[in-house]
């Protein structure tokens, strides 16, 4: 019952949070045609950049903390800070508030990745593991995929706002579902180890090799949530509540493929699933920034889903079958921050390109960086079968 109540809250919390996090950059086009708070696409690479470094600090601090505060509490501080933010957003008269108000945003947004993921995996080892991983991201996918349609229409029929209202009411709303859900679940906390810079270190050594594939998918996730919309919008005149249904259409690929993951994994094994996530991505992202158009494009980013979605609860579960439970919070803290500071590296890059040479150039960039990182992997071979298990251990790892 434990296992179930703390996939679901997880799941749910998951879902919300992910939710949120995309429906802030899906009104950055229409800020953007109205010259409203952003007239260049390097601020959406400023927001961007500055969003995910802030994720990064507060999911370091979020670790260090979580063997103190209980996991019902701190979600629902999380997604009770996640409401009052949208709210305020809307507030907003000037970039720099806009700016202010959305680091604050992201802030709130840092609990869920270190501490959500870690509780699955505590809660869910061995044979279980691959299950609840692909539930947990499947159920975040399809947070994404209601908040691309819900802001995309919203948006376009009634202004920029009306979706940050909606969606606060539905944070705060999920808050304290999740904390019903989870209120049992009291003693999960006193499990997690206080980290120190030894335990930092050694864990980084011991995750060494999943780190360009962390690399890859933050880059890709944040470009796609960033610049997407506004590739779709500006260079193909898409109208913006057909852009939210066409991302959505990609998050529900890439809802469905996670849920299959742990029966693709038994059936094909782990690391080729990986392989073949990392291939397909690279390939069909190419297919996007080169796209000739609208129809070409939006096939390109459907079929880029599939692929790109079958990367992340890959990677996650090397990590949880890897890590003892007591240091899970800190290898899964590290790598959602590799994958914050890869996304907020590459977005402020692709700001950048995107106001010299063309909103498609990112994508372009991330079929390179895909090429380089498929490359890793496959002369290194540590993804063939199911990977090394370096940490076959239920203890700490050694300080």
């Amino acid at each position: 019952m434990l296992k179930k109540r703390v996939l679901l809250s997880a799941s749910l919390f998951h879902g919300a949070n992910d939710a949120c996090t995309v429906a802030i950059p899906m009104i950055f086009p229409l800020l953007y045609n109205q010259q409203f708070l952003i007239t260049q696409y390097s601020q959406i690479g400023i927001l961007a950049n500055l969003g995910l470094l802030t994720t990064l600090v507060f999911q370091i601090v979020v670790v260090n903390y979580a063997h103190r505060i209980e996991y019902k509490h701190i979600s629902l501080f999380s997604l009770l800070g996640i409401s009052l933010m949208l709210g305020l957003i809307t507030t907003a008269s000037s970039f720099l508030l806009l700016l202010g108000m959305y680091l604050l945003l992201r802030a709130f947004m840092s609990v869920y990745h270190p501490l959500g993921i870690t509780m699955v995996s505590k809660t869910h080892p061995d044979q279980g593991l691959d299950f609840a991983m692909g539930i947990q991201s499947g159920t975040g996918n399809l947070g994404v995929f209601i908040a691309f349609i819900s802001v995309g229409y919203l948006a376009q029929r009634l202004g920029w706002k009306m979706p940050l209202y909606v969606w606060g009411l539905v944070a705060f709303v999920f808050a304290l579902i999740c904390y019903v859900i989870a209120r049992k679940t009291a003693l999960l906390h006193r499990d997690l180890q206080k980290p120190d810079i030894q335990l930092w270190t050694q864990t980084i050594r011991d995750l060494r090799r999943w780190i360009p594939g962390f690399i890859f998918g933050g880059a890709c996730w944040g470009t796609t949530v960033y610049y997407a919309p506004s590739l779709l919008n500006h260079r193909f005149q898409v109208p913006l509540g057909k852009v939210g249904m066409y991302l959505a259409l990609w998050i529900a690929l890439g809802t469905i493929m996670p849920y299959l993951f742990g029966y693709l994994s038994r059936k094909f094994g782990r690391g080729k699933i990986c392989l073949l996530g990392l291939g397909g991505a690279t390939v069909f992202v190419f297919f996007l920034g080169i796209a000739p158009s609208q129809e070409t494009a939006v096939l390109a980013l459907l079929l880029y889903g599939s692929f790109l979605f079958l990367i992340y609860p890959s990677f996650q579960s090397f990590v949880g079958s890897q890590t003892p439970p007591r240091t899970q919070a800190v290898a899964f803290s590290l790598v959602a921050n590799i994958q914050m500071l890869s996304g907020a590296v590459v977005n402020l890059f692709a700001g950048v390109i995107s106001d010299q040479l063309g909103i498609n150039y990112p994508f372009m960039f991330l079929a390179i960086l895909g090429v380089i990182i498929l490359g890793f992997y496959l002369r290194d071979g540590s993804l063939k079968g199911d990977g090394p298990i370096f940490l076959k251990k239920t203890g700490p790892s050694p300080n």
